[in-house]
């Protein structure tokens, strides 16, 4: 019977205890000559780069070509990203982000982190790691805890805002045997915790508190953290490996490896089993004592990742991982799973056995699980051809499911379509299902686009309905970064690709793409891209830092958003001499409209410099006459009157303002002569407060003055009059003034006399009222008598 697998799966598999574990190579690594006994080595995790870099703490024979430091950036499959001479000082340790950035720690506790192209930014652990010196470092994903020279500890939470502090003091004499760190995620207080190990046992040191855990099995040379940070395993003096938990509150396990001197590395397998490197061999420890070696011929450096660990020698590059259920259940040896059923059916159905039918039948209440199971299982093979084949049986299952939901199957044929298309040499990431899975598609696309494979980013960003728009920016800046041809040529190029790949989709951030090409010296290509930007608040600031002052002035306008409309005359404002200012503003009305009201409520100054150069003397008119009022010196208000009433003159539209400001300044001069004679204040007073003001004071001739000058009406007159003498108390007055024809009746008589509670005065005007109306006069009068 012809057999639909390249190779059975089952032919790398060991079994340690009950589980089974496999190592199947990646790949056959490209870069020539490396021997990695003679560098340090740091390796990404989730099939990330590798850095390596010569190993100046051991003696060897150098080639002409490495007397010079040089750092080297790999991907898993051995072919060169990146590499840049190392001018930074001496490496106390170095280690890969979760975002794929390269850290390293100097002696001087300088920290550079490195992008994969070798553009770094740095930063300073503080004078405590200055002055004191840096002699050991622990990096993880998102942070970092160095040790210094006086064995203090130094902690970084988070490497994209690098804030050092101090943790508590061990009160260390000596460098402790070995130490790990308890990143945050893994603790109860959610803060950083460090375990040292020191004598025979471990301190617990966290940012205020020290605790000694009482242990005395140590000395412990060698410590690792689980990936989940659960697990702790410890490799003391006598050659034990004792695996505990993190809270030290379980013993789980103790192997004698049987060796004095510590491995090499010690890393966790997922969170199964420790593997132990000592030169030529590894060892592979289970939970119950169990074990598996593997002999290598040359060096070896452990990656640990989520799912298993990824072996790296100078050959190769492998993976070494427990066999996920789904595969175990389908092709160990004897299975009479669902799963496995399936698979032997559709192999008897390829082969035309009528056995098949069989083995269908066997399962036919099982057969939504089984078909599951294949899917699953294909997803965790590395196989291309035992993927096709776990993939058809799950097909073939599927034709005899009256009503199966084919999603997974499909999205699972998408995902390994994905992971075959990073997997292939030419770009070297051994992404595994499960770490896919937790990477997610996302981060993996930022990763590929970081590396510049920005047309493998689009097709799957396609592939898998995902947006292209980070891809394509992406893109443009680098494009842009490493143009070295003519500035027309690269603009034809960018615009052409980015309008194209846009067609159809949301619009695109060209501000970003702009940035970069304002940075990189090309402004009119800058420019260019802003005139696709259909976000203006993107578009302005960027013009506004470009120096495009009238551009910018434009846009906003165009976009009809006043704040940012505001933004640009504000720059203007502050940027540009006064006159060159208002020649831009006065070619947009919008602006000289916004600039007008913003001038009336913050600079009126401004404005009145504004209203000069326009030659608007009607509104400098009205900004004059408003100032006039907050003058206290009355000379200098008629002062700011009379200029206003020169530029009221000027304009024929205007004689209203002309007379009114002319009366306001003829008033202004009477009570300025008023506040002279009688010492009492004027200023502030209308006219009819002023005729008000000299009637209740007596001064009648300057009250027939201001009536006569002013052209008082008679009613206004005899109102004002009234109250005056009401407000005085001047009865005798009053009814001597009533003997006159009054132009405003007898009625405001009565009631002003009532308000001013003097009812027996106002009797006295009823009868000279209309007869219909003074039986309600009488009535109201009585009442307030009553009162």
């Amino acid at each position: 019977m012809n057999s639909i697998l390249e190779t059975h799966p089952t032919i790398n598999w060991e079994a340690l205890h009950d589980k089974f574990y496999r190592k199947e190579e990646f790949y056959t690594m490209e870069w020539e000559g490396i021997n990695l006994s003679r560098y340090r080595v740091a390796g990404a995790p989730y099939g990330g780069p590798i850095a390596m870099i010569r190993d100046n703490s051991k003696i060897l024979t150098l080639d002409n070509d490495e007397v010079k430091s040089i750092m080297y950036f790999y991907t898993s499959a051995g072919r060169l990203i990146h590499q840049f001479q190392w001018t930074h000082g001496k490496i106390i340790a170095m280690q890969w982000t979760d975002t794929e950035n390269f850290v390293t720690v100097l002696d001087d506790g300088t920290v550079c982190i490195f992008d994969i192209h070798g553009e770094f930014s740095q930063f300073s652990l503080g004078r405590e790691a200055k002055d004191n010196g840096v002699i050991d470092c622990i990096i993880w994903g998102s942070g970092l805890v160095v040790m210094t020279s006086n064995y203090r500890l130094i902690a970084v939470n988070n490497l994209d805002e690098p804030r050092p502090k101090l943790l508590a003091d061990a009160k260390l004499t000596e460098k402790p045997h070995s130490w790990v760190v308890l990143q945050p995620q893994f603790t109860l207080s959610r803060s950083i915790e460090v375990l040292l190990a020191v004598g025979n046992t471990i301190l617990v040191v966290d940012m205020s508190d020290v605790q000694d855990q009482l242990l005395n099995q140590g000395p412990f040379n060698k410590m690792c953290v689980s990936m989940d940070g659960k697990l702790l395993a410890l490799f003391n003096g006598i050659g034990e490996l004792w695996v505990i938990s993190t809270d030290f509150q379980k013993n789980l396990s103790q192997y004698n490896t049987g060796s004095v001197v510590p491995p090499d590395q010690m890393v966790w397998c997922s969170t199964d089993t420790v593997l132990l490197y000592w030169t030529g061999y590894i060892l592979m420890v289970g939970p119950f004592g169990d074990w598996i070696k593997y002999d290598y011929e040359s060096p070896v450096y452990l990656i640990p990742e989520i799912d298993g660990v990824r072996i790296i020698t100078n050959e190769t590059c492998e993976f070494l991982q427990k066999v996920p259920e789904s595969t175990e259940s389908i092709f160990r040896i004897g299975s009479t799973t669902p799963g496995a059923i399936l698979f032997d059916a559709y192999e008897q159905f390829v082969n035309k056995n009528p056995k098949a039918d069989e083995n269908i039948r066997m399962i036919k209440y099982e057969l939504e699980d089984a078909v599951d199971t294949c899917i699953q299982a294909a997803g965790n093979e590395i196989n291309i051809k035992n993927q096709k084949a776990l993939l058809k049986a799950a097909s073939f299952g599927k034709c005899f499911i009256e009503f199966y939901n084919s999603e997974k199957f499909v999205k699972m044929c998408q995902i390994i379509r994905v992971l075959n298309a990073i997997r292939f040499y030419e770009i070297g990431i051994p992404l595994t299902y499960a770490q896919y899975c937790r990477l997610t598609p996302e981060v993996l696309i930022d990763r590929l686009t970081n590396c510049y494979y920005h047309l493998l980013a689009i097709r799957i960003c396609n592939y898998l309905e995902m947006n292209t728009e980070r891809v394509v920016v992406h893109w443009a800046c680098a494009k842009i970064k490493t143009f070295t041809d003519d500035e027309e040529i690269l603009s034809k190029l960018i615009i052409d690709k980015l309008t194209t790949t846009n067609e159809g989709k949301p619009s695109l951030c060209y501000t970003e793409i702009a940035k970069e090409a304002y940075r990189s010296g090309m402004p009119k290509l800058a420019t260019k891209l802003l005139d696709f930007e259909s976000q203006a608040a993107n578009q302005v600031p960027l013009l506004i830092s470009m120096q495009e002052d009238e551009l910018s002035l434009k846009k906003a306008i165009e976009s009809g958003d006043t704040d940012l409309i505001y933004l640009v005359i504000l720059h203007l404002h502050r940027k540009l001499p006064i006159a060159d200012f208002f020649k831009i503003i006065n070619e947009k009305p919008l602006a000289c409209n916004l600039l007008e009201v913003y001038c009336k409520q913050q600079n009126l100054p401004l404005l009145k410099d504004f209203y000069y150069q326009a030659d608007n003397k009607s509104d400098m008119a009205a900004i004059l006459t408003n100032e006039s009022y907050e003058e206290k010196d009355v000379m200098s208000r008629i002062e700011k009157l009379k200029t206003a009433l020169k530029y009221y003159s000027e304009d024929k539209d205007r004689s209203f303002e002309v007379k009114s400001t002319d009366e306001h300044i003829r008033l202004l001069k009477i009570q300025e002569q008023l506040e002279n004679k009688k010492g009492q204040d004027f200023l502030e007073l209308s006219l009819s407060e002023t005729i008000f003001k000299c009637l209740c004071l007596g001064i009648t001739d300057t009250a027939s003055v201001l009536r006569t000058e002013f052209r008082i009406p008679d009613k206004r007159f005899w109102w004002i009059k009234l109250k005056a003498l009401v407000k005085t108390n001047d009865w005798d007055g009053l009814e001597k003034f009533s003997k006159q024809k009054s132009p405003i009746g007898y009625i405001p008589f009565i009631e002003e006399c009532l308000k001013a509670n003097a009812p027996q005065e106002a009797s006295k005007y009823v009868e000279k009222c209309d007869a219909d109306q003074r039986p309600a006069l009488w009535q109201r009068i009585r009442g307030e008598q009553q009162q």
